[in-house]
């Protein structure tokens, strides 16, 4: 298995660190582009900069997206590791000086999110020594093979430290100490830019592309046992979601809207809604990713009002 080793701002770093129980932090780029270096549950090491040239700690890849600095701000808040969108603004656009990207005072541009889940950070007595051939001029990150030299050296330190943590050893070592992947488990902000991405950012009802007023809705509530997993999400215009989380729509378990009546005898109104009634919404393509017809049909009994 190989890991990702990322250079990491400190002060990400001391952010996030003093917070307890993160279950997900926001690994944000300052400009877009690609991100192809692991797979879910694949671990990214926190390697400081100079002057520290430690590793500090690490997370487990979920999911890679470009968003919007804004949406960024609101699946994550502070654990994109800044205590408001001013300074994680702040934050970003240093770097992207740097880069001569310039103008964007008042836009809401577009950053790299790497995504990552149940991320430990390490007292600065645990940190970690850099891979003694790190090369100082090293501008992002490198993958590290984790099964031998200097690779197995520092995830076998890693792992010294997460036994014992509230993190249950995710990826721990077989007998003869090699990593093996385990599916991370999912934040709220990771369910819903993963939602949003397996819907390819359309609502599943409208088709609606426009991005801030799309959102990822839990059919079975978190705070009712549903899970923050992508078949048990739709991606919906707003409106709809807040119709359909107080039972006034819903998805039936072959995949159509249902709209109840109370629309038109409690508000008079809903012409717009029921010209839906009975089309199939649009599905992700991926047959694994598609709401769980059981959640649907909890919906369905427990919350939607006929």
């Amino acid at each position: 298995m190989r890991a990702w080793i990322a250079n990491t701002d400190y002060e990400w770093y001391r952010f996030l660190s003093g917070r307890p129980d993160l279950d997900e932090v926001n690994f944000w780029r300052p400009s877009s582009g690609t991100f192809r270096a692991l797979s879910p549950g694949g671990p990214l090491l926190f390697r400081l900069k100079a002057p520290h040239n430690k590793i500090a700690g690490l997370g487990f890849f979920v999911h890679f997206s470009v968003l919007p600095a804004s949406l960024a701000w609101a699946a994550f808040e502070a654990k994109n590791g800044a205590a408001s969108e001013a300074a994680m603004r702040e934050r970003i656009e240093k770097y992207r000086r740097r880069r001569r990207e310039e103008g964007d005072a008042g836009l809401d541009y577009k950053i790299g999110c790497i995504i990552l889940a149940e991320p430990t950070f390490f007292p600065e007595r645990d940190w970690i020594d850099q891979p003694r051939d790190w090369h100082p001029n090293t501008e992002v990150g490198r993958t590290q093979d984790l099964t031998a030299g200097e690779g197995r050296r520092i995830w076998h330190a890693v792992m010294d430290r997460l036994r014992g943590s509230r993190v249950s050893e995710p990826t721990p070592l077989d007998r003869f100490g090699a990593p093996v992947l385990v599916r991370p488990r999912l934040g709220q902000g990771a369910f819903r830019i993963l939602v949003t991405d397996t819907y390819q950012r359309r609502c599943a009802v409208t088709g609606e592309r426009t991005l801030p007023v799309l959102e990822a809705a839990h059919i079975r509530p978190y705070a009712a046992g549903g899970p923050h997993e992508v078949t048990n999400g739709l991606l919906l215009r707003s409106d709809l979601h807040t119709l359909f989380d107080r039972g006034y729509v819903t998805i039936t378990p072959d995949y159509r809207l249902e709209v109840s009546r109370r629309i038109r005898q409690e508000f008079e109104n809903g012409r717009d809604y029921y010209a839906f009634s009975g089309r199939k919404i649009v599905l992700p393509d991926a047959s694994d990713a598609q709401p769980d017809p059981v959640l649907l049909d909890w919906h369905n009994h427990r919350v939607f009002r006929p």
